[in-house]
C-alpha cells in the first residue's frame, strides 16, 4: 500500500493516523441533525474542528442514518456547495459524503478533493465521474440501502463478504483509471450491520489491509456503542474513542469522527507510546 493517498492538490501522509471531522448539513442525521443545518454554522463547526486537529473534513448534506430517506439532487446540492464555497480556503483536503454521480460532478469542479461514496461508486456514472479527475475516493460497503439496511442484516461470514466487495469495488476504481494511491475502503459499520458484525469486523479490520488501498474506519457514536453503553449520540463520546483508537491499531489509516479533538488527544498518546 501506497504511504500517501492522493485527494486533489493534497498528499497526505499516511504514516500516521488521520482525522476526518463530520460535518452534517442535514436536519436528521442520527447524532447531530439540525446542529448544523444552518450553512452558516455548518462553516463555523468546521473551522472548529480544524482547530480541534481534523486532517480532513467530510461534508454530507443527505443523511444516511438506518431509516432515513433519499433526498432530491436539487436538495444536497443547495445544502452543500455553499458550505464547500465558504471553506474553499480552509487549508484542509474537503470531502463530500454523496452517492449522486452529478453531485460528484459539481463538487469536483468546486475543487473538493474526496468523494466518500457509501454504495462505492455502484450507481450508473460514478465511477466515470470520478475517475478522469485528481480526486480521492471512499468506497465504502453496504448491505441493503439506508431506508431498510438494519432490517436484518445477514451475512455467512461478515469479513470475507465485505472484505470480497471492496475488492472488487477497488478492482473496478482501477480499472476505471484510478491509482490505489487515491483509493480508500471502508467496512461500513453499521450500514447493513448488526452489533455481532461490526465488533467482528473491527476485530478482524487487519484483514482489510489486503486490499492494497487505505483504510478507513466510521465507528463515531454509531448504535452499536447505544447497545454496549445505553447511551444516547451525544454521550458515546468516550465509546467512540475507545472504538477509534482500536481501529487504528487494528490497520486504520483514518478515522471518521463527530469528536475531533477528544480523538486527537487520545491518538496523541497512542502515537507517543508507539513511536
Amino acid at each position: 500500500m501506497s504511504q500517501v493517498l492522493r485527494c486533489g492538490k493534497y498528499c497526505l501522509d499516511l504514516s500516521h493516523p488521520l482525522i476526518m471531522g463530520v460535518v452534517n448539513v442535514t436536519p436528521d442525521s442520527f447524532s447531530d441533525g439540525g446542529h448544523y443545518f444552518d450553512p452558516q454554522r455548518a462553516v463555523a463547526h468546521a473551522r472548529q474542528l480544524i482547530a480541534e486537529g481534523a486532517d480532513v473534513l467530510d461534508i454530507g448534506g443527505e443523511s444516511t442514518r438506518p431509516g432515513a430517506a433519499p433526498v432530491s439532487l436539487e436538495v444536497e446540492r443547495a445544502r452543500v456547495l455553499p458550505v464547500l464555497e465558504a471553506l474553499a480556503d480552509c487549508g484542509v483536503p474537503l470531502s463530500v459524503d454523496t452517492r449522486k454521480p452529478a453531485l460528484m460532478r459539481d463538487v469536483i469542479a468546486a475543487g473538493v478533493a474526496m468523494v466518500n461514496d457509501v454504495t462505492a461508486l455502484s450507481a450508473p456514472g460514478a465511477l466515470e465521474a470520478v475517475a478522469n479527475s485528481r480526486v480521492a475516493v471512499c468506497l465504502m460497503h453496504m448491505q441493503g440501502d439506508p431506508g431498510t439496511m438494519q432490517a436484518n442484516p445477514t451475512y455467512h461470514a461478515v469479513v470475507r463478504e465485505v472484505r470480497d466487495y471492496l475488492a472488487a469495488r477497488v478492482a473496478a476504481a482501477e480499472a476505471a483509471g484510478m491509482s490505489r494511491d487515491r483509493i480508500v475502503a471502508d467496512p461500513g459499520f453499521g450500514f447493513g450491520k448488526n452489533l455481532e458484525h461490526n465488533l467482528e469486523l473491527l476485530r478482524s479490520l487487519e484483514d482489510f489491509k489486503t486490499l492494497g488501498v487505505a483504510l478507513l474506519a466510521g465507528l463515531s457514536r454509531k448504535a452499536m456503542f447505544g447497545k454496549l453503553t445505553g447511551r444516547e449520540p451525544r454521550d458515546r463520546v468516550h465509546a467512540s474513542v475507545a472504538a477509534a483508537l482500536i481501529a487504528v491499531k487494528n490497520g486504520a489509516n483514518i478515522v471518521r469522527v463527530h469528536d475531533v479533538a477528544a480523538t486527537r488527544d487520545a491518538l496523541a498518546v497512542w502515537r507517543a507510546v508507539n513511536s
